[in-house]
């Protein structure tokens, strides 16, 4: 009883870093009619840091802005 409440105990740890909010940098580079570079800080899962990065990414207009994500 006492092994399978220790693997119980090791399986939940896992599961619960494996999805757990970190920070993140998402850093965009403007291109096109003007140029720069802006950096975001993200607190959050991967894959919520990841759709948030992406989002900024847009193309308008003859400017289009590329973006990137990096862990803090």
């Amino acid at each position: 009883m006492k092994k399978i409440t220790t693997i119980a105990l090791a399986a939940i740890l896992t599961l619960s870093l494996a999805s757990c909010k970190r920070d993140y940098t998402c850093t965009c580079t403007l291109s096109g009619t003007g140029t720069g570079v802006t950096e975001i800080s993200i607190n959050g899962t991967k894959k919520n840091a990841e759709d948030a990065c992406s989002a900024q990414e847009i193309s308008a207009g003859g400017a289009t802005n590329t973006c990137e994500l990096s862990k803090k």
